[in-house]
């Protein structure tokens, strides 16, 4: 079970349909920005205003019923289960839709509505019904298909009634539409959200039910102290008083950490443990691969973001090429690169890097890139004209492709899948509990609904877990089982390695077992392989990463 917070309906919908394609059993729990959805047997003319003029999306699904609204302070449910019968007839769905009836029914009397029942005829949960009183606080519109459900049910917290007036909710114009707030139940979403959660785990539970949230308390976001012009901060030296400039960890961030229940951190100053410790070994390759690299005026993330494999790497001829520039629009936590104003896109990048794969000799290229939220395609064109210059001057190389969200746009998405690189990486980068802490400006939902994706379009792909900021042994299985879930081939889990004191403290260190358990665990899920150690990171092994996993 999976509270995901705010999310946007395709978003919902494109992880929905890839946990509809495993077997195991999901209860994903949402709200929606605005958006009227269609069923199947829908008429558009339910919708009574233009959407646009109220901020609203349309969408036509391919669940049962007519039309509906899914707004803030509606709790939105959707079961990806498997549902028994003979694959998904109509006894089938009717049954389903019972139950679903049921556990909506035993969990507003739990919450003070003990009066809730069906209605013949209507699907959905109503209070007095069969009376002229009769109102709807609970839609349902589910599909099955081979039988694996989708979609599932709204409740209605303490959402704005104005919304009912702007459609015929169900297509049924003469009855109406409640929700808790309006019966005079005061109830928040999150204890909403645990009444639910409890009797859905009696009701589809197995042996054992994970649950994970995604912190409550959205805290507004801050911008980093680099986009504050307060410099980088110090890196942290051992045996040494730390010294901040000016204050180190923004506040914010630390607000952000403290919502998220993490209160503890290691002194800055403590000795690592031997096996963090890592040998600059500055051999040809890293002197020759270097000189490379700024004879072309290229980035690579393994400067930009300090790791600590960059002496291995670049050793053994591999690198990781940033593009679009050296300046990030977000402000992660955990991260290195510069997050002042981005500067125009360099054109020639593509051919330069090109250049360089081919200098190198590689046979196995990463391309990544900063966050560009500025740009009206997201850099995804910056990834296209990179991976043609590539393959034109290169076309033995395999290319991986590290992307960020792209904001969930699908145009962009799309642009980058439509390269077909051999790997397509996107970093989830942490436990849903902590998203908010540690990239403010991204989401888990979001991150998982580009991986599902991808793998719906075919791409083998991968993902990396930092571990160490707070997040425990048992939310990062969760994570695992998440990634599993959707299809990732890939996974790549290291030690967060704090880079300046302006960044996310440690909270931990993890052990090389600990490391070793992540990758029995990972794998005996069937995600095809799992790096795991203290030192990786995204890159690490890349190239027998995606040798192992094909």
């Amino acid at each position: 079970m999976r509270w995901l917070g705010r999310v946007h309906y395709d978003e919902a919908y494109a992880l929905q349909q890839q946990l509809q394609r495993g077997h195991r059993d999901h209860l994903l729990l949402v709200e929606h920005p605005p958006v009227f959805t269609l069923g199947r047997s829908a008429d558009p003319a339910n919708i009574v205003v233009d959407p646009s003029e109220v901020g609203a999306i349309v969408r036509h699904v391919d669940r049962g019923g007519d039309v509906t609204i899914h707004a803030p302070g509606q709790l939105v449910g959707y079961p990806i289960v498997t549902v028994p019968g003979r694959g998904g007839g109509l006894a089938d769905t009717a049954k389903f839709v019972a139950s679903i009836e049921d556990l909506l029914i035993e969990a507003l009397a739990d919450l003070g509505l003990p009066g809730a029942a069906r209605y013949p005829g209507y699907t959905g949960v109503w209070l007095d019904p069969e009376t002229p009183d009769a109102r709807k606080i609970a839609a349902i519109g589910v599909r099955i298909k081979r039988s694996r459900s989708l979609h599932g049910f709204a409740l209605n917290v303490d959402i704005d009634h104005d919304w009912f007036d702007r459609l015929v909710p169900c297509g049924i114009a003469d009855k109406a539409v409640t929700s808790l707030k309006a019966e005079g139940i005061d109830a928040s979403m999150h204890h909403v959200v645990d009444v639910i959660s409890a009797r859905a785990a009696g009701r589809w539970g197995t042996d054992t039910v994970d649950r994970a949230d995604v912190a409550w308390r959205h805290v507004p976001e801050d911008l980093s102290a680099f986009s504050r012009g307060e410099g980088p901060g110090d890196t942290p030296r051992v045996g040494q008083p730390a010294v901040e400039k000016p204050r180190g960890t923004p506040v914010r961030l630390l607000g952000r950490l403290a919502d998220a229940g993490v209160d503890q951190s290691l002194d800055v100053t403590a000795p690592k443990p031997d096996w963090m410790r890592v040998k600059a070994n500055m051999g040809p390759e890293y002197t020759r691969l270097k000189g490379i690299m700024r004879d072309l005026e290229l980035v690579t993330v393994c400067e930009e973001a300090g790791c600590p494999n960059i002496f291995e790497c670049w050793n053994d001829g591999t690198a990781t090429f940033m593009i679009n520039g050296e300046r990030c629009t977000r402000a992660c936590g955990f991260c290195l690169v510069d997050t002042r104003k981005p500067e125009p896109l360099d054109l020639d990048e593509p051919r330069r890097v090109a250049e360089a794969v081919e200098k190198l000799g590689l046979e196995y290229a990463v391309i990544t890139t900063v966050a560009r939220d500025d740009l009206a395609d997201d850099g995804a064109s910056g990834f296209t004209r990179t991976v043609a210059a590539i393959r034109d001057r290169v076309p033995q190389c395999k290319v991986e492709l590290l992307i960020s969200d792209c904001r969930g746009r699908a145009s962009s998405l799309d642009e980058i899948f439509a390269t077909r690189p051999e790997v397509l990486n996107h970093n989830i980068e942490s436990v849903a509990r902590l998203q908010r802490a540690v990239r403010p400006s991204a989401g888990y939902a979001r991150s998982l609904a580009v991986l599902a994706r991808a793998s719906a379009a075919g791409l083998t792909t991968k993902s990396s877990i930092i571990v160490g900021m707070g997040e425990t042994f048992d939310e990062v299985v969760g994570t695992l089982a998440d990634l599993a879930g959707i299809g990732v081939n890939i996974v790549t889990i290291g030690q967060y390695l704090r880079p300046t004191t302006n960044h996310l403290p440690i909270h931990r260190w993890w052990t090389p077992d600990e490391f070793a358990e992540l990758k029995r665990l990972g794998e005996a899920m069937g995600i095809d392989h799992v790096e795991s150690s203290p030192l990786t990171r995204s890159s690490y092994h890349a190239r027998q990463a995606e040798a192992a996993a094909t």
